[in-house]
């Protein structure tokens, strides 16, 4: 098919696609032809998470064939699919289907965390650093993660909007699985068709466990959430979650050796970027404010983890401790300044963390099993639909109380700016309108209004 690019853009904002995990970034707004390369990023490099090669292995015709109509309309010269080496199955579909397309081709990359961070990926798959404080753009690049180029082919070939996600729902659950569930479905459902929690009072880790979030049985399903992590309250990736941040300073002044690890193995100053955690930790253990430098490189952090869940022989917290230092940057209104990298590090192939490795340190061990495919979407009795599920404005409501609304339907448009709309899950009636949400019952559900 041929398309203009404005006329994809339009498809693709009106269709509600944004990054399909992460910060939700609106998909339209990546599109441009200044891109030489098209990135399909297919690297889960979080331990239990399944989802992209369980979908591209499911879907290689239809990806790889959007992937191809995303290159043409930017008129980038080519695509690369980043996968892991170890999806052997996987690769061979894709073997099998880019005999078509010569213009896209495989980067099999190792099984080591944060690969599938963009950065990372970059450099593996056309070795180019982004700079820090840049962006993918700067380097001619465009990344999209597997399943949201599956959902622009649904938008363009099946007219078919964003109303659901595939997620992992995997841990302390009775029958592992990656579902499609409906948006705005609450985790207690979502569990529910995993055969419920095996262990009594569970924790919800909603993504993956280096850089979820906790969440509830109330929490609900949005455009990027990729698994629904089932845990024991005491388990370390929960505990985690809810340290008491001075006495995670009072330990760094205590316990801190500066040895280096943090830094050695932080994968984003093996790029050459100016983040060093083990600065920051001394820094922040004797309240030294002589170099603040210090301070403003803690913005270039990525937030993975690795030097707080992996690196860190004593167990202290850097990545938390950043994270303030980077809120407090926020709350300045300071914003990283794009800087020049330094040299990559010529040992960045040895520091790589396995992730088997980081897998068995987090515990997670015992619940790598296998969490197959279901694609048929699961029916939600009642949805809570977020209005702001993605980078940018929030959507503007098109719907009121008490209007009957069918699956498809766009329920709230795109507001002026970076924004897209959103679209019912369910047929049903809208229960309630807020200015952060909107409350949709599932027909036939105890309550609803009858069609009329």
């Amino acid at each position: 098919m041929s398309m203009l690019m404005d006329e994809l853009k339009q498809i693709v904002r009106e269709n509600g696609i944004v990054g399909a995990g992460g910060a939700g970034f609106p998909s339209y707004a990546k599109m441009t032809d200044k891109a030489d390369t098209i990135i399909l990023n297919c690297v889960e490099c979080e331990p239990l998470l399944k989802l992209h090669k369980q979908l591209l292995a499911a879907h290689a015709d239809e990806i790889v064939q959007m992937l191809d109509e995303i290159r043409t309309v930017m008129g980038a010269d080519e695509a690369v699919i980043g996968i892991k080496k170890e999806h052997g199955r996987t690769i061979q579909i894709l073997q099998e289907v880019l005999r078509e397309y010569p213009r896209i081709r495989i980067c099999a990359v190792r099984s080591a965390y944060p690969m599938g961070d963009e950065v990372n990926l970059i450099y593996e798959a056309v070795g180019r650093v982004i700079s820090p404080g840049g962006l993918p753009m700067d380097e001619q690049v465009v990344v999209y993660n597997t399943e949201t180029v599956y959902n622009m082919y649904r938008a363009v070939h099946q007219q078919t909007p964003v109303v659901d996600k595939l997620v992992s729902v995997v841990g302390e659950v009775r029958t592992p699985a990656t579902f499609r569930l409906p948006l705005g479905m609450s985790v207690k459902e979502a569990v529910a068709l995993a055969g419920g929690p095996a262990v009594a009072n569970p924790a919800y880790v909603m993504g993956g466990p280096m850089m979820g979030k906790p969440g509830t049985e109330n929490t609900v399903i949005t455009k990027t959430t990729n698994a629904v992590i089932v845990l024991p309250q005491d388990h370390t990736v929960v505990t985690r979650f809810y340290k008491n941040m001075e006495v995670e300073r009072r330990r760094a002044a205590s316990s801190c050796c500066q040895c280096r690890t943090c830094t050695d193995l932080c994968t984003r100053h093996l790029l050459g970027h100016p983040i060093e955690p083990h600065r920051i930790m001394r820094a922040a253990a004797n309240q030294d404010t002589s170099d603040l430098s210090v301070f403003i490189n803690a913005a270039y952090c990525s937030g993975c983890g690795a030097c707080e869940n992996y690196a860190c022989p004593q167990g202290l917290s850097p990545r938390s401790m950043i994270a303030e230092f980077k809120a407090g940057l926020r709350a300045a209104g300071i914003r990283p300044e794009k800087a020049a990298a330094k040299e990559v590090d010529p040992n960045r192939e040895l520091k790589k963390i396995p992730v088997h490795r980081l897998k068995e340190k987090l515990g997670l061990g015992r619940y790598d099993v296998e969490a197959p495919l279901r694609e048929e979407r699961c029916h939600a009795s009642r949805v809570r639909i977020p209005l702001s599920q993605h980078i940018g404005a929030a959507a503007v409501p098109s719907v009121e109380k008490g209007e009957i609304v069918c699956c498809g339907q766009k329920i709230a448009d795109a507001a002026q700016g970076l924004s897209v709309a959103l679209h019912s899950p369910v047929d049903g009636v809208v229960e309630q309108v807020t200015d952060k949400e909107i409350w949709i019952r599932a027909h036939g559900e105890k309550g609803s209004a009858k069609e009329g």
